[in-house]
């Protein structure tokens, strides 16, 4: 007497922004364990915008996630709005500086409202339940819209300006994370860090003195883990 196989129950289908950085490298590898998920990037004119669209790809062909699940939105209007040093040539990347408060010049106004909106349309057309964010607010930058609260309010709106029976909720899985705890995560899920990219500068090799770089340096060495980018200077932050 032969036996039928049982398939288990179908992930709920997923949406995860993915910027081509190492918090959302290692977010959707851990996601992807609850939902079946798409990959939205979006080009907004930040001044490493091809080589983040290239990790993205690189990141999505890892997650052996296919085209029609991919999404590349552009929204490069935030570039003519300016007021960031990501997206104005006019205002230089400061250089790091961990012990800086305040929101530091490399903050783009509500960038996060508009990654959130978009990922919250193809959710309602596709019938996705999760989006999933890697913001990281404990060990990060500053910037405003990485707090708890921002996500919060995020989901009362979608919850009332979205059709009902959508229930679409934003996931920020390592708000309270230390970034030296995401990189022992994906360390423990052989997760490539080479694919990713975090200097907020253009070039073959990573700056190493801005703030991402030094963030992210400063991960590796806490958690002992060797990071696999090339930099073009790479100071112990720690």
């Amino acid at each position: 007497m032969g036996y039928e196989t049982v398939a288990g129950p179908a992930k709920p289908a997923g949406i995860a922004l993915v910027s081509g950085g190492m918090d959302s490298l290692v977010m959707a590898e851990f996601c992807k364990r609850e939902s079946e998920l798409s990959l939205l990037h979006v080009n907004y004119g930040q001044r490493t915008e091809a080589k983040e669209l290239t990790c993205f790809h690189a990141i999505a062909s890892y997650l052996k996630v296919p085209e029609h699940r991919r999404l590349v939105a552009d929204i490069g209007y935030l570039k003519r709005i300016g007021g960031s040093a990501l997206t104005d040539p006019d205002i230089d990347i400061p250089s790091a500086d961990l012990a800086r408060e305040g929101v530091p010049l490399t903050y783009v106004p509500f960038r996060n409202a508009h990654l959130v909106s978009i990922a919250v349309s193809w959710a309602e057309a596709a019938g996705a339940k999760n989006i999933y964010i890697g913001a990281v607010a404990v060990d990060s930058s500053g910037y405003p819209d990485c707090r708890p609260e921002f996500y919060e309010a995020m989901n009362e709106a979608i919850r009332r300006g979205t059709k009902e029976g959508s229930d679409i909720v934003v996931k920020a899985p390592f708000l309270h994370l230390k970034k030296k705890d995401i990189v022992l995560m994906g360390k423990s899920m052989g997760v490539p860090f080479e694919h990713s990219w975090s200097c907020y500068r253009e070039g073959e090799a990573a700056c190493g003195v801005c703030d991402s770089c030094a963030l992210r340096l400063r991960a590796f060495a806490e958690a002992g883990v060797s990071d696999p980018l090339p930099y073009e200077t790479r100071p112990d932050y720690r």
